[in-house]
């Protein structure tokens, strides 16, 4: 791993947003921009040092805006597989993906990544 860039934190935002029943379903984008929002102020809690953030959105959630500390990027299709591309193409450098799918999940960690549950940055 390339101890010299930041940790890449990439965050599945309709797993993440989907873990909690508060209604989200009745507004998606804006359930997507309010996670991304709490990202931007808590960032990730228990990770030090200097950190990107990828709030990656799909379906209805598509279009969020970026904000100051975390890039939003919309998936043209399956969520998931965007997810697996942001990790392949960041090569040696530190990566964590946030998300509960299993499948995810194994298809990031073969490629390097870590992986951590949404109650990491959604308690």
């Amino acid at each position: 791993m390339n101890a010299v860039a930041p940790l890449l934190v990439v965050v599945d935002a309709a797993n993440v947003v989907g873990s909690v029943p508060d209604g989200w379903w009745r507004d998606r984008r804006g359930a997507a921009e309010r996670l991304r929002d709490k990202l931007a102020s808590d960032g990730v809690p228990g990770v030090s040092g200097p950190v990107e953030i990828v709030l990656v959105v799909e379906g209805a959630a598509r279009g969020v805006e970026p904000v100051p500390g975390v890039r939003v990027t919309s998936a043209p299709g399956s969520g998931d597989d965007h997810i697996v591309e942001t990790v392949a193409a960041a090569g040696d450098r530190p990566v964590l993906v946030v998300t509960a799918d299993r499948e995810l999940r194994r298809r990031v960690g073969a490629l390097g990544a870590e992986v951590a549950g949404p109650r990491t940055v959604r308690p």
